[in-house]
């Protein structure tokens, strides 16, 4: 069941680029941005209610990265990118978190890592080659909006807390509230959906925003960054596959190829052999619980 409920955050989260093909073309991506994250958060503290998980500047600096910046960079990738291209750029958070985590915690990656990581830049690179005359601005946004969450994985990997469903509720309130404003000044007042768009709507309130996002903060409580970096891989698998199928998407055979290199490089890195336990058993000396999972047995390094 734990793993189940892992899995189930970045399926969900693949779906998002299909549900802007097929119900949202019409609405401003920074209303939808507000749209998805304020209402999921209010109905999360309605079924919760309680205090902020974190410090005030701790939680400012998550919800802003995770939920207020990464929501915008979102939907500006989905409106001017096809699904499958979009998605299969998320898959390329495995490699930022292993660079972030090179950077910030001086983990050196492996020549094995270094040769993925490699692989993976090719894939992007077939996958956007000239021919496809992809976006530069849907680009640019789908690869920060990936190098966002991938800092704010490893931001909740290393801050102790207990209360998941409350760290996700807070995250998506005050994120909507910092979209409000901007969504305010660059476009001004929303224009009610119409009806055809109340469906997709509903979906990333519910689905992608309130249920994934619990799920992902439970299980990367559970499991650490590592773990669900890999997990993530199922992101972009899912919009390839939602974009291809419901959407009038057609990716060339080099395309194909640079997905396929994107996903190899990925699997490769590191495949689980079995869930981490349970982040309260690990939690020692300050080390922060995820943190900890991450640490190979009987390692003595102090971060």
């Amino acid at each position: 069941m734990p793993i189940l409920l892992a899995l189930l955050a970045p399926i969900l989260w693949g779906s998002t680029y299909a549900t802007v093909g097929l119900f949202l073309q019409e609405q401003s991506p920074v209303w939808v941005a507000v749209w998805r994250a304020l209402p999921a958060g209010i109905l999360l503290l309605m079924i919760h209610p309680t205090k902020p998980p974190l410090p005030a500047k701790k939680m400012l600096a998550l919800s802003f990265c995770n939920i207020a910046a990464f929501f915008l960079l979102l939907f500006i990738a989905a409106y001017r990118l096809p699904g499958s291209i979009a998605g299969t750029l998320s898959a390329t958070m495995p490699l930022q978190v292993m660079l972030l985590r090179w950077l910030q915690e001086g983990k050196r990656p492996s020549w094995w890592m270094a040769l993925l990581s490699l692989a993976g830049i090719a894939g992007v690179a077939l996958l956007l080659n000239p021919s496809s005359s992809p976006d530069p601005v849907g680009v640019a946004a789908a690869l920060a909006a990936t190098l966002l969450i991938a800092q704010s994985t490893l931001w909740m990997s290393r801050w102790q807390y207990r209360d998941a469903l409350a760290l996700t509720a807070w995250q998506l309130l005050l994120g909507g509230m910092m979209l409000l404003p901007v969504a305010l000044t660059l476009t001004g007042p929303p224009a009610l959906p119409r009806p055809h768009a109340w469906p997709g709507l509903i979906w990333l309130v519910l689905a992608n925003s309130a249920l994934a996002y619990w799920c992902w903060v439970w299980a990367l409580n559970r499991f650490g960054p590592a773990v669900m970096s890999i997990v993530s891989l199922l992101n972009p698998l899912s919009a390839v596959l939602l974009g291809v199928m419901l959407l009038p998407e057609r990716l060339s055979w080099p395309q194909w190829l640079g997905i396929a290199l994107i996903l190899l490089a990925v699997l490769l890195m590191k495949i689980p052999t079995a869930p981490r336990r349970p982040v309260r058993a690990k939690a020692v000396r300050g080390v922060p619980p995820a943190a900890a999972a991450d640490r190979p047995e009987g390692s003595s390094e102090q971060r």
